[in-house]
């Protein structure tokens, strides 16, 4: 990602930028949301329409099609869309590339660069990232897809699972291991992978939530890829993978506090309109309270987003900065789990109904607070980086 300062974007342009979104979101996401949840994906070209809007490009370099972008820009982008758009699964898709390329801007050669990177900035081509394996889970290190080196390719077998645009994508950027008498870390390595190779298979999986993002089951059985494709050296892989986290990490907490926001603007208007024995249900204290303890947590979130951000843009990006993310993911996810239960809770039988955002980002909590890093290994990560 491009490392503009948080100067290149003023008051102005960041009021422009979520002015967009929002519009996006309002006219071309929501109204077709249901039918796009039912078809268990979204159209190839939304991610066209949003390349148009500059929305992709976001934080990328412009010799490669991007706009250079702060992190609080790329963040109010992140936070806008979740809270108007109210769908994790279209965030996950049509925002894959941004876990899926930081590794090829870092560590690819600039000739992998300009194959890859342009036409997934002008919504041409899906990028996607493929680490988790069948029974590997958190434990990176010890992923088993393998990447033998014959002359000028690898050939490439093992699983990938849970990956998200694992369907349609037509690059993944893949960790294996390329050195199989090594069954630790420094054995990995990361190689970007033409996704219509012969000897890939691809079964959708089905998921509590994120029902428009297509999640895929790979799999692949001597699969060739030219080395030019490897990401920096042998073996350095592990660390791109740690590296990236952080960045996936920030931006889930971005759009936590968005799903967050949604699940208060609904309640909010619920209890406006609804009426109980006469009364609008905010008349009642036991409501306003509840909606306060979701502005509580809200308004905490955005101070913390808010402040890790700022550190990010300002290069401020050390251990403490890790340990502060890792928290950060954890406290964002929690607050837009506490919105959404009380969201459904105001709703009462409306909020269990489908179609309203409540109950959407209700089932698409957990996979926020497994995602990226699950709670239980951000709580150990932050402990560990801050000496405890």
């Amino acid at each position: 990602m491009s490392t503009a300062t948080a100067t290149d974007f003023d008051a102005a342009d960041l009021q422009a930028l979520t002015d967009t979104v929002r519009r996006f979101a309002l006219e071309r996401v929501r109204p077709h949301l249901d039918t796009w949840e039912a078809a268990g994906e979204i159209p190839r070209g939304l991610y066209r329409e949003a390349a148009d809007l500059g929305l992709l490009g976001l934080g990328y370099p412009e010799h490669l099609g991007g706009t250079p972008a702060p992190w609080r820009a790329r963040n109010a982008l992140s936070q806008t869309l979740a809270r108007h758009g109210t769908s994790g699964g279209l965030m996950a898709s049509l925002f894959s590339l941004n876990i899926g390329l930081p590794p090829v801007l870092a560590h690819g050669s600039p000739e992998l660069q300009a194959e890859v990177v342009p036409p997934v900035l002008r919504g041409e081509r899906i990028a996607a990232l493929g680490i988790t394996e069948p029974g590997g889970g958190s434990d990176v290190a010890a992923l088993r897809t393998t990447a033998r080196r014959e002359g000028d390719e690898y050939v490439i077998d093992g699983e990938k699972v849970f990956i998200t645009s694992g369907l349609r994508c037509d690059w993944l950027t893949l960790a294996v291991r390329t050195d199989a008498s090594n069954k630790g870390a420094s054995g990995i390595s990361m190689v970007v992978v033409p996704m219509d190779r012969p000897g890939i298979t691809r079964s959708a999986l089905q998921k509590m939530g994120w029902h428009c993002s297509d999640t895929a089951h790979l799999r692949f059985d001597g699969v060739r890829v030219p080395v030019r494709y490897r990401l920096g050296e042998e073996g350095s892989g592990f660390r791109m993978i740690m590296g990236n986290f952080n960045g996936e990490r920030l931006a889930m907490s971005a759009m936590a506090l968005g799903f967050a926001q949604a699940c208060y603007d609904e309640a909010l208007d619920w209890a406006r309109q609804r009426q109980t024995f006469g009364t609008p249900l905010i008349e009642r204290q036991v409501i306003r309270h509840k909606l306060m303890d979701m502005r509580m947590r809200i308004e905490s979130t955005q101070a913390w987003v808010d402040a890790v951000t700022a550190r990010a843009d300002a290069g401020d990006q050390g251990a403490d900065w890790v340990s502060h993310v890792c928290l950060l993911k954890n406290h964002a996810t929690q607050a837009m789990q506490f919105c959404a239960d009380v969201a459904v809770q105001i709703l009462g039988g409306m909020g269990f109904m489908r179609g309203t955002a409540s109950e959407r980002i209700y089932r698409e909590v957990k996979v926020m607070m497994i995602g990226g890093g699950a709670e239980e290994i951000m709580k150990e990560l932050a402990a560990r980086q801050s000496g405890l």
